[in-house]
């Protein structure tokens, strides 16, 4: 390859490779262009295969294990009941902009997801749409708050309440909020003397959760010639235009471009009541069964005839009430492995509301990492592999449920997200190629002529 001066990451949240290589690849002469003088393919995601931390496993080339963070919420002790945010803070690993700036190099981030609060970074850095508001500490460094507030008064951090009967109002928002990142990004690049520079645009994942619904056939709730059906389609044909707009400002000659995603998506059948399931099995025992769908926090639990239970969200993490771990554990030690096979097999058997096997995929953690810190759940379900969502909640009706426990959610995430890679002087371009999201931060690494760390997992595949 030839020498590459700058790097330019745009991170598009659960951007789908088979709707921007396949279905909508037509109408995105961007992506064309960008295919045509590089590879391009998927992208399989972390286990399991959620923002956080999937981005920063992209940014780190370390599993969730070895960073011992799972999802958006962790356990923060082996208490039942205290759960806490993933933020920047619980990243101990090196991600590539502290590689790069130990080298003299310096970075510009942009909304990547786990960076708030902001550190000190060699160049510049705006949180995620994690940040409480936009009254908090945002930016690295702080002063950079007053130039976005200055330029884009009602900054949108992300969509709030997306998970909204309001169509209308959701479609507006996502455009708003994409308006403001890609119209600042074009500010910044051109402003900044970076190296690096990474944003993330969350309208992509925002959309497909507000809207499947309306553009698959197989969703349960469409309906042909919706006035929304083409709404996904056209978000990407719009992203595809503000891409073209970044382009032109860097020296295509001298400048990788990385488009990436964290996962993909696809179209959620319904969800799995997991601790309904646990109490009907007898795993988890309530002093007061709720009449109506209750949240998990506002039941009153019988720990001391309880073994499992259960958090929701786009995958299940089941949690076993462990004796000498938990205050009032019920499975000793001795019977924890077995204990734990057993939820396996019964789990992986489970059939759907129609009687046909739900083919849900169950994991221990040491299983899937070289590496186990902080406190992760027993097991990992993704139920119906990921055509499920667990719910937490208990009191529903039945063990199955087409309506969302936090909100109407028409996606779940899928195993895949997507890359493409234009650099000058790349060999083989426009091939496809299947890669990992591990392998994102060494290519990089070496585009910009830096070693790789010998404990990143993944490798370089330029």
């Amino acid at each position: 390859m030839s020498k590459v001066d700058r790097v330019l990451v745009i991170g598009l949240d659960c951007c789908d490779p088979k709707l921007m290589f396949e279905d909508f690849y037509d109408e995105l002469p961007t992506v064309q262009s960008l295919v045509n003088r590089g590879v391009y393919g998927s992208m399989r995601s972390t286990i399991p295969p959620i923002t956080i931390p999937a981005w920063t496993c992209m940014a780190s080339s370390k599993e969730p294990g070895q960073i011992g963070v799972y999802g958006f919420r962790n356990r923060a002790d082996y208490s039942y009941d205290k759960l806490s945010f993933a933020t920047n803070l619980a990243v101990k690993e090196e991600r590539i902009w502290d590689i790069l700036g130990a080298g003299g190099k310096k970075s510009f981030l942009f909304g990547v997801p786990q960076t708030f609060p902001p550190n000190r970074i060699n160049g510049w850095m705006i949180s995620s749409f994690l940040t409480p508001s936009t009254d908090s500490n945002f930016t690295s460094p702080p002063e950079l708050k007053q130039e976005i507030l200055s330029v884009a008064g009602d900054y949108i951090i992300d969509v709030q309440g997306y998970r909204t009967e309001k169509k209308d109002w959701l479609l507006g928002e996502i455009y708003r909020m994409a308006e403001q990142r890609f119209s600042l990004t074009k500010r910044f690049m051109k402003e900044y003397d970076w190296d690096l520079f990474w944003m993330v645009d969350m309208g992509v994942d925002r959309i497909h959760h507000g809207f499947w619904q309306y553009m698959d056939p197989k969703h349960h709730r469409y309906v042909k010639g919706n006035k929304f059906e083409n709404a996904i389609k056209d978000y990407y044909k719009y992203v595809d235009g503000q891409i073209a707009e970044l382009l032109k400002l860097v020296d295509l000659d001298t400048t990788a471009v990385w488009l990436v995603s964290d996962h993909g998506a696809k179209c959620m059948v319904g969800g799995v009541c997991f601790n309904d399931w646990l109490i009907e099995k007898g795993y988890l025992v309530l002093k007061d069964n709720p009449t109506k769908p209750t949240r998990f926090a506002d039941v009153e639990i019988d720990w001391s005839k309880t073994k499992a239970w259960g958090e929701g969200g786009y995958y299940g993490r089941c949690f076993i009430n462990v004796e000498g771990r938990e205050s009032n554990g019920q499975v000793s030690q001795g019977e924890y492995e077995d204990f734990r096979d057993k939820l396996i097999s019964e789990l992986e058997s489970m059939v759907d509301h129609e009687g046909n096997p739900m083919g849900t995929k169950v994991y221990k953690p040491s299983e899937l990492y070289k590496t186990v810190n902080g406190f992760p759940p027993d097991l990992i379900v993704l139920f119906g592999s990921l055509d499920w969502r667990s719910v937490g909640s208990v009191g529903n009706p039945g063990i199955y449920t087409f309506e969302n426990d936090t909100g109407p959610d028409d996606a779940n995430h899928n195993f895949d997200g997507m890359f493409l890679c234009a650099a000058p002087g790349m060999e083989k371009v426009g091939s496809r190629k299947a890669i990992s999201i591990y392998d994102f931060a060494p290519s990089v690494l070496r585009q910009m002529d830096f070693s790789v760390p010998a404990d990143m997992v993944g490798k370089n595949i330029l």
